[in-house]
């Protein structure tokens, strides 16, 4: 089996942020990567330490979000540069992985 190096990135939100649509038009439309997931926590703290949970009775949610998308690390490096304007600093991880294919 191939296999190709590829750059993992992670990107923290909350839903109250409103940055997902952003987000994903500039990861989908404009920067035309790989791969893209969004992930939507049910309990979560950042660096504020304010708690973000779902309960029954709520009727609008805080919850967090995550953002995960790959592609070459030349690729991803590219649109993690572009992201400054939208992502605050901190809410960005990224790790090397093997695509198989």
């Amino acid at each position: 089996m191939q296999t190709t190096d590829v750059l993992m990135a992670r990107v923290y939100l909350t839903e109250g942020e409103h940055k997902l649509k952003p987000l994903l038009k500039r990861l989908h439309e404009d920067a035309k990567v790989r791969g893209v997931t969004v992930f939507r926590g049910v309990c979560g703290y950042g660096s504020s330490g304010a708690v973000h949970e779902a309960h029954l009775l709520d009727l609008s949610l805080d919850l967090p979000l995550v953002v995960e998308f790959f592609d070459t690390q030349d690729r991803v490096n590219e649109v993690l540069d572009e992201l400054g304007d939208l992502i605050r600093p901190g809410h960005i991880v990224t790790w090397s992985a093997k695509l198989h294919g």
